[in-house]
């Protein structure tokens, strides 16, 4: 508890008193007394709201397109690979040991004019030109964002999956029931807490993103974690950037509060 304050709850205090200008400073733009006016200029002028909502559409998209790509992968551990189920686990890991700027950045190699795949398309006719739309684009911020995310978001499911009763399995397959019939009415609803907590754990990140959109995104792929980076760096207004943090650590508590009525913590920890 006392580490959880020290790095946790001391910062967000700090910066939600810089927000309302209860600390000031140090940024030669700050509020010398108690204002809400970065509050006020963040919510009700400016871009900055419709930026946070194109975040949380670009954030469910990632998160969605995660969750189904990793899912059949945390099936096959849990529930096809047998013994050799902790061996691909540790190849699905390996990524983790490779830098994740490195990662981000070998999609230029990929999705860029000259990259793998416009030269492969290129090469085979199919188009004339390079494909603009691959990368500096949304596209490349979802593509990026869900390759990078699939192996951790397959471990909360795979645990899900790992700790159900096969036995239901068996019976459901007595009683008649297809493959197909016993993954919806009995394997998916009981991985559903699994499920809940890989689309956490890529929400949640995602909504704060800024470096993936500043290397692959382009103007098109301006987020609101970018907005607030810029806001600190760039505006030297650290109020106005305290504001829009503290907004976005309301957001995703509100959203920890909805989610976690409808997920078993104890059910995915164990």
């Amino acid at each position: 508890m006392f580490w959880i304050g020290l790095f946790f709850l001391v910062p967000v205090v700090m910066i939600a008193l810089y927000s309302v200008a209860g600390i000031s400073g140090l940024s030669p733009n700050d509020l010398t007394s108690y204002s809400l006016t970065p509050w006020k200029d963040f919510l009700f002028e400016g871009p900055y709201m419709g930026l946070f909502w194109k975040s949380v559409r670009m954030s469910t998209i990632v998160s969605i397109t995660s969750v189904v790509l990793a899912y059949p992968v945390a099936y096959l551990l849990a529930l096809v690979a047998g013994r050799r189920r902790y061996t691909l686990l540790l190849v699905i890991i390996v990524p983790f040991l490779t830098s994740y700027l490195l990662r981000v950045l070998a999609f230029r190699v990929i999705l860029g004019d000259q990259g793998v795949v416009n030269t492969a398309l290129e090469t085979l006719g199919v188009v004339d030109q390079p494909v603009s739309w691959l990368y500096y684009s949304q596209f490349a911020i979802y593509a990026v964002l869900s390759y990078v995310w699939v192996p951790f978001v397959a471990l909360p499911i795979f645990v899900s999956l790992e700790s159900m009763n096969t036995q239901l399995l068996e019976a459901s397959s007595d009683l008649g029931a297809s493959r197909l019939r016993t993954f919806v009415t009995v394997t998916l609803p009981l991985s559903v807490p699994g499920v809940i907590a890989a689309f956490i754990f890529v929400f949640i990140p995602t909504l704060g993103e800024y470096v993936t959109p500043r290397l692959v995104g382009g103007p098109g792929g301006y987020m609101f974690g970018s907005a607030i980076e810029s806001a600190f760096t760039a505006g030297l207004d650290w109020q106005f950037g305290s504001a829009m943090s503290m907004f976005l650590v309301l957001a995703v508590g509100v959203l920890i509060v909805i989610f976690g009525r409808y997920l078993n913590t104890r059910t995915v920890a164990e």
